[in-house]
């Protein structure tokens, strides 16, 4: 049975974002969020991370925030968001978010390849001059509420290069990314808020030696859209 659902999104009369749902010829409203004054900027600048087997880089502020509300926006109603399945364990289960992906490598277990917008380019562009790195993909993730996460992994995405390098840019609703060592067990986990139009780069060995993990939260918190431009064959 075809599992995917189609996300599609419409302005209500106070301005608020509504957005409707489609599954199995099922119509469900549901209100994502109030306000785009809501979701907070980060204040702690630039912040690399002084960690074993790791490079990590912060940039709270990368994006401003009137240029965040207006990613978040656009990106919540023009993107063709669907839900895809995963396997865990001895079942196959539907990942507790939505994705989209854009790339010039085709990935069908998450959609058909798509052209990229005039938004995403732009993005693509900023992260680059930033990063000093070239990016051929990107997999946009929607986390619509605290019930939407992804457990401990490392990526798994086949590269371009030895290193997975990975940044991530976010919009909307803060939450938490959380780190640890696959194999020094001593070392703490880290915990970061990553904040609406914060870039995190994960470059070099970090994903060969580190997890990370959304977690899911009982806070009633608001959508945030995760935008990770890869480096893929």
């Amino acid at each position: 049975m075809d599992m995917r659902r189609s996300f599609q999104g419409k302005l209500g009369d106070n301005g608020s974002l509504h957005c409707l749902l489609i599954c199995d010829k099922r119509y469900e409203m549901m209100t994502l969020f109030e306000d785009t004054e809501l979701f907070a900027s980060g204040v702690r600048g630039r912040t690399v991370f002084d960690l074993p087997d790791c490079d990590l880089l912060l940039l709270d502020n990368f994006i401003s925030k009137e240029e965040s509300d207006f990613y978040y926006t656009t990106l919540l109603k023009q993107t063709q968001w669907h839900e895809y399945e995963m396997p865990m364990y001895n079942k196959v289960v539907t990942a507790p978010r939505m994705v989209s992906w854009y790339g010039d490598t085709d990935r069908t277990e998450l959609n058909p390849q798509q052209k990229w917008s005039k938004e995403l380019l732009t993005m693509r562009q900023r992260v680059e001059n930033e990063t000093a790195l070239k990016f051929n993909s990107v997999l946009l993730n929607l986390y619509r509420n605290g019930n939407d996460g992804v457990g401990w992994h490392s990526d798994k995405t086949i590269s371009t290069n030895k290193d997975l390098n990975i940044a991530s840019v976010t919009f909307g609703e803060t939450r938490l990314f959380r780190l640890r060592h696959k194999f020094m067990k001593h070392i703490a986990q880290i915990e970061i808020p990553l904040h609406h139009g914060s870039l995190l780069l994960m470059a070099g060995s970090t994903n060969s030696y580190w997890e990370h993990q959304v977690p899911k939260t009982s806070r009633n918190v608001l959508p945030r859209i995760n935008l990770t431009f890869r480096q893929t064959k």
